[in-house]
C-alpha cells in the first residue's frame, strides 16, 4: 500500500455547534462541509488545514462508534486517515501484513470517500482508515 497524504485527522466532539466556531478561530478558516454519515451514526464538519482537513465527528447515537468513543474516552482524536489509490487494495495488502481489520472491503464514508479501517490493536493503540475517492 502507497500511502500518498494524511487524508484527515478525526476529532470526535460533544457539539458541533460549540467546536466548529473554536476550530473557524483556531485555523483561522471556515468550516466547509457539515455532513451527516447515517450508517456511521455521525455527523460530521470539515475544515482544510493545507493539504490535510480536520473532520469533527459528533454522535447521533449514544451506542454508535463516536457514541461509544466520547462515553469511553471523552473529546478528543479519534483517528488518522490515510490517502491511498484503492481501498480495497490497501485493506488486503495490511491484512497480508498481518494487521488485524475492522473493514475487510471498503465502504461509503464522508465526501463520497471509501473508506476502511485497521483496528488499534495491530496500529499501536492509533485507530487508522484509508481512504480514496
Amino acid at each position: 500500500m502507497k500511502v500518498s497524504k494524511i487524508e484527515h485527522i478525526g476529532i470526535a466532539v460533544e457539539n458541533l455547534e460549540t467546536a466548529i466556531p473554536y476550530y473557524e478561530t483556531l485555523l483561522g478558516t471556515k468550516c466547509y462541509a457539515v455532513e451527516e454519515v447515517i450508517d456511521q451514526k455521525v455527523k460530521t464538519a470539515f475544515f482544510k488545514v493545507g493539504e490535510t482537513k480536520i473532520e469533527l465527528l459528533q454522535t447521533l447515537d449514544p451506542d454508535g462508534p463516536i457514541g461509544k468513543f466520547l462515553e469511553k474516552k471523552g473529546p478528543g482524536i479519534h483517528h488518522i486517515a490515510f490517502a491511498v489509490d484503492q481501498v480495497d487494495a490497501a485493506l488486503a495488502e495490511a491484512e497480508e501484513a498481518g494487521i488485524q481489520l475492522i473493514d475487510k472491503k471498503g465502504r461509503k464514508g464522508a465526501e463520497g470517500l471509501n473508506i476502511g479501517f485497521l483496528h488499534p490493536k495491530s496500529t499501536f493503540g492509533v485507530l487508522t482508515e484509508f481512504c480514496s475517492e
